[in-house]
């Protein structure tokens, strides 16, 4: 699975450098943790999948998926 971004809070891998001890720059990546999940959503009445990061998984659980799933389709999101 491609580790692009969260379909709820919009987290991009970072970038930056790996520093050696002897003070080497080597560029490197830092991944955001991106699982694939399956969500019931009443208020459509069905099934959506959504590639959402562990911290997305927090904010569902906050606000709720219906009140998430809102959010995605006013921005035009694909789900």
């Amino acid at each position: 699975m491609s580790r692009q971004r969260c379909q709820v809070t919009g987290a991009t891998p970072s970038f930056g450098n790996t520093i050696s001890h002897s003070h080497r720059r080597t560029s490197r990546r830092w991944n955001v943790n991106i699982q694939r999940k399956h969500f019931w959503v009443p208020s459509l009445g069905r099934r959506i999948t959504l590639n959402v990061s562990a911290k997305g998984l927090k904010v569902i659980d906050r606000d709720g998926i219906d009140a998430v799933a809102a959010r995605l389709i006013a921005k035009g999101e694909r789900i």
